[in-house]
This record gives structure tokens, C-alpha cells and sequence, in this order.
């Protein structure tokens, strides 16, 4: 498995309506790509976004940040949505996993 976390904070002067409809298109086209696992975004009470994105491997995740549709995205994102960014690549996560069902 291979991790992607981006954090974000968007400008303040962003159109909403805009990136909504962009963040929407840009996971449903990454849903398609080659070793797409999961998408999830949370939103922090002070705006920061932590967005989880979960790829079989390494190559999969390059490739999706290769695509020509999704590189033009990334330039929208830096020149109309985003005031800053941190972007966190990790390759066989150290994962370790509970769950309450079947315990009584």
C-alpha cells in the first residue's frame, strides 16, 4: 500500500462553488486510475484539510499525479484554491488495525 496525505489551507477568496466542483471531478477521475484504493478528506475546526488518498503502490500514485487533466488541476489548485500545501508520500506504511466488532 501507498499513502498520500495532502494539507491544505485554501485562500480566503476562493469561489467554493468552484472547488467544490473540481475536488468532485478530480476524485472521480482518480477513483478510474490503475490502484486506486480510497479517498477521504477531513476538515479541521481552524480550516486546515488533511486529504488521505490510498494507492496499491507507488508507481499508481505517481501515475494519477502524471495525468495531463488532474497536472492542469494542480495548477488551478496553486493559482485559485490553495494558500499553502504540504504533500506526505509514504510507501508500506507501518499499519496497525483494531476493531471492536466480534469483541463482547
Amino acid at each position: 500500500m501507498f499513502l498520500v496525505v495532502f494539507r491544505n489551507r485554501k485562500r480566503v477568496d476562493i469561489d467554493s462553488a468552484a472547488y467544490a466542483a473540481d475536488a468532485a471531478a478530480m476524485e472521480t477521475m482518480a477513483a478510474q486510475q490503475p490502484g486506486f484504493r480510497s479517498f477521504k478528506s477531513y476538515t479541521a475546526e481552524d480550516g486546515e484539510v488533511v486529504a488521505i488518498s490510498e494507492w496499491d503502490s507507488a508507481d499508481n500514485a505517481r501515475a494519477w499525479g502524471q495525468v495531463s487533466d488532474h497536472r492542469a488541476m494542480q495548477g488551478k489548485g496553486r493559482d485559485r484554491y490553495y494558500a499553502s500545501y504540504t504533500l506526505f508520500a509514504c510507501d508500506n506504511p507501518h499499519i496497525h488495525e483494531f476493531s471492536q466488532r466480534g469483541r463482547q
